[in-house]
């Protein structure tokens, strides 16, 4: 685990499984219909139950680049936090990942939400590379903890040494200015 202060909030990068974190909120990484497949996704069907998708079910689809908001069922979470980022090669997929990470952070500040816990959107079966995903998602939530008051704790749960190895060096490479 590595963590930094921004205007005392916090920013943290910490290796394992979202879906069993006990944060406020965990950021789902969707796909458009809101469908709880594998992955991240799999794992919060497995851990938070049914009621998640019944719930999904109800309000999608969404467009790529969007976030919404659902109760959490069996997860220590109070909500899952459903951001659809982009298929790689799918084209602006920069743009739609960053809109991704800030309708998410947006949701978490209008429900002024203490703490949420991201995954590397995208990174998965949409294939989008780990780096460019870290030099995209981390800034916008840096900026954000510079800006809001919400949330306090901006957590990144990598799944993997890499991912966790690639965000921690994008991380400090963006915060090595101090605090």
């Amino acid at each position: 685990m590595r963590e930094w202060k921004i205007n005392e909030k916090t920013l943290r990068l910490v290796e394992g499984n979202i879906a069993l974190l006990d944060v406020e909120a965990i950021v789902n990484a969707a796909n458009k219909n809101l469908k709880l497949g594998g992955g991240v996704a799999g794992a919060i069907k497995t851990f938070g139950g049914p009621s998640i998708q019944e719930e999904c079910d109800r309000i999608g689809p969404i467009e790529v680049g969007q976030a919404v908001l659902t109760g959490a069922g069996r997860l220590k979470a109070k909500y899952v936090i459903h951001a659809v980022g982009p298929v790689y090669g799918e084209g602006d997929e920069d743009r739609k990942l960053a809109s991704a990470t800030l309708s998410s952070l947006e949701i978490a500040r209008q429900r002024q939400i203490e703490s949420i816990a991201f995954p590397a959107i995208s990174t998965g079966v949409f294939g989008f590379p780990l780096d460019r995903c870290s030099q995209i998602m981390l800034p916008v939530a840096i900026d954000f903890l510079k800006k809001y008051d919400y949330p306090k704790i901006i957590v990144f749960c990598l799944y993997g040494q890499e991912a966790y190895r690639v965000f921690e060096t994008t991380a400090s490479r963006l915060l090595s200015g101090g605090d």
